[in-house]
């Protein structure tokens, strides 16, 4: 176990309807061959939305796998399936939207159910090996408080996440946020992930609700990420607009790894390690539900998988003549 890890972490996973395929091939490795991956780490959940979804952000949705398949299978893997509702632009008009409402009934209806295997610390116990199980409770991704209001009366079952898509930059207003008793977790804007000093001062129930952006590839100067956020929800709604053109001096490149490597904010395996895990923080959220499956294989690897085991995942994977991986 490397230095500084003294307890699980949890990465939350892009793609939960556009990468379910790959999704399908990946968890019973993670499960059957758990010695090929870092035994401090956890799949705290995965996120999406299925495509024209209106309460949708962040991202353009594409995804088209079967919600119920999808519920089944984050059910059989002891999984927190999350919705990503992280529209910002909700009218009241929208909150009868048929599709996004089944949804909620789909996925309150279809918790996680985990089961563990752990030793019995008597060892007079007839039955050493005791299998626990629990609950896992599904969430949702939000921005809007008119459909956190909703959602929380309508489906009292789910738990909440604050979306980054609110751009939270200030470390006083990301602490009133952490505050708020409605949300499980607050995943800040990825530029306030380096100040170290403000972070570490927070308390150790801040810090665990305090959910990381690792791997953000947007320009770290950037000054227009509100509204590139904006045109996703007016989309998501079926609004007729322009698309949003992007600032970033680099943007004809798109979304390499490499390139978010550099990003100043960027959070590698090593600071998980060395940096956050020591100082409390638990939560790493990974994006991605725009990009193709490989390169979300690539984080997978990069993020949970030991380095002698990758070339393992990897062929497993790859491998595996169901999926299409570009």
């Amino acid at each position: 176990m490397p230095t500084g890890i003294e307890m699980s972490i949890f990465y939350h996973l892009p793609g939960l309807f556009e990468f379910y395929e790959l999704y399908k091939a990946f968890l019973p490795l993670f499960r059957e061959h758990r010695e090929y991956f870092y035994d401090w780490c956890e799949i705290g959940s995965i996120y999406g939305a299925p495509s024209d979804c209106i309460w949708g952000g962040g991202r353009v949705g594409f995804g088209d796998a079967e919600p119920r398949k999808v519920a089944e299978l984050m059910k059989e893997y002891g999984i927190s399936a999350r919705l990503t509702f992280s529209n910002s632009l909700i009218r009241k008009e929208h909150l009868d939207d048929a599709q996004c409402n089944k949804l909620c009934e789909i996925f309150e209806s279809n918790c996680a159910v985990e089961t563990r295997t752990f030793q019995d610390a008597d060892k007079n116990h007839e039955n050493p090996d005791v299998r626990e199980m629990r609950t896992v409770q599904n969430g949702i991704i939000i921005h809007s408080d008119l459909l956190l209001n909703y959602i929380k009366t309508k489906y009292p079952n789910y738990y909440f996440v604050s979306s980054t898509t609110k751009v939270i930059t200030d470390l006083e207003q990301f602490k009133t946020e952490l505050s708020r008793e409605e949300f499980r977790y607050v995943v800040p804007d990825f530029r306030l992930n380096r100040q170290f000093d403000k972070l570490n001062a927070l308390t150790n129930e801040q810090k665990q609700k305090v959910e990381f952006l690792c791997n953000e590839c947007c320009w770290f100067g950037c000054y227009d990420r509100k509204k590139c956020y904006e045109n996703v929800s007016r989309k998501s709604l079926g609004e007729n607009c322009e698309d949003h053109i992007c600032v970033s001096p680099t943007a004809q490149r798109g979304y390499r790894f490499s390139d978010a490597m550099k990003n100043p904010s960027f959070i590698g395996i090593e600071d998980i390690q060395n940096i956050y895990a020591p100082a409390g923080f638990r939560h790493f959220k990974i994006e991605g539900r725009s990009l193709g499956s490989a390169l979300i294989l690539e984080f997978l690897l990069y993020y949970m998988t030991k380095p002698k085991h990758q070339l393992k995942v990897r062929e497993e994977i790859y491998l595996d003549s169901t999926l299409d991986l570009f």
